[in-house]
């Protein structure tokens, strides 16, 4: 049986599970009689965001199901040597079962306090302290000479296209997109902010980097970011603020007696 035949058979037992996913006890692999079920692996899978933001179910089911087989034989293989009897499992999953109650804690508590309308509120929040700065949205054509800054601006003048001349002098893609004054070097900043819209600069503009010819597309005030936008960090925030919040309520009303390492209490 050549190498492709087992290809393609492999691939039709893979299709084959997929096709059970859909079923209530779909089963991915037997190992030594021990069933692995499609649940198993959809389990795993909605318990990582990040993974489902970036790889379908099916994705991560084909590119996992080999790892949860391997994990079944060596837990199989532990069993047989009486390692769940052992001191050092008893020791450790004393440690893990105290560790996935605090998570599991927390994160109950979090999701209670990270609801819509604290979401909400501290977006408010945000809205009414935002301070609005001038944003331009600006292109460049950035070379290493003056000769060649000067070269590009009288063919500016001669009414040459900007976006042409980029893609043939510039060092660096030319679009900038929207930017504040501090978001850049003093000496482009001043320039740029110093110019009207669809206005390109007269003179080349010296920087660290070189020397810059600069197109000034937009100019327009900042606003608040959408709330979807943040959404995310807000909740990142209220998150933080929540554990904080609430270890230090439990910490107020635990009774706490602490000695240091000589015995003697603190």
């Amino acid at each position: 049986m050549n190498n492709k035949f087992i290809a393609l058979a492999m691939m039709g037992v893979l299709s084959a599970f997929n096709a059970q996913a859909a079923g209530k006890d779909g089963v991915a692999a037997v190992v030594n009689g021990k069933q692995i079920k499609v649940e198993d692996i959809k389990t795993a899978y909605n318990a990582n965001p990040a993974v489902k933001e970036k790889t379908s179910f099916d994705e991560f089911y084909n590119n996992t199901l080999d790892i949860f087989v391997d994990g079944e034989i060596v837990y199989q293989a532990a069993e047989k040597e009486k390692i769940t009897e052992s001191p050092e499992y008893a020791a450790q999953l004393k440690g893990l079962k105290q560790e996935l109650a605090r998570k599991i804690y927390l994160d109950k508590k979090v999701r209670a306090a990270v609801d819509d309308k604290a979401v909400k509120k501290l977006y408010e929040d945000y809205k009414d302290t935002f301070h609005g700065e001038k944003e331009i949205k600006a292109k460049h054509i950035l070379v290493d000479n003056e000769a060649a800054a000067k070269e590009v601006i009288a063919k500016l003048n001669d009414a040459g296209q900007f976006d042409k001349l980029a893609k043939e002098y510039s060092k660096e893609p030319a679009e900038l997109g929207y930017f504040t004054k501090e978001m850049m070097v003093p000496e482009f900043a001043e320039a740029a902010f110093s110019m009207k819209k669809g206005q390109f600069s007269k003179t080349p503009v010296k920087t660290q980097f070189g020397y810059h010819v600069i197109l000034v597309e937009d100019i327009r005030e900042a606003k608040p970011e959408p709330l979807k936008n943040i959404e995310p960090q807000l909740k990142a925030m209220l998150a933080k603020k929540s554990v904080g919040d609430i270890l230090k309520k439990l910490q107020d009303s635990a009774e706490v007696v602490k000695y240091d390492a000589k015995g003697n209490k603190l």
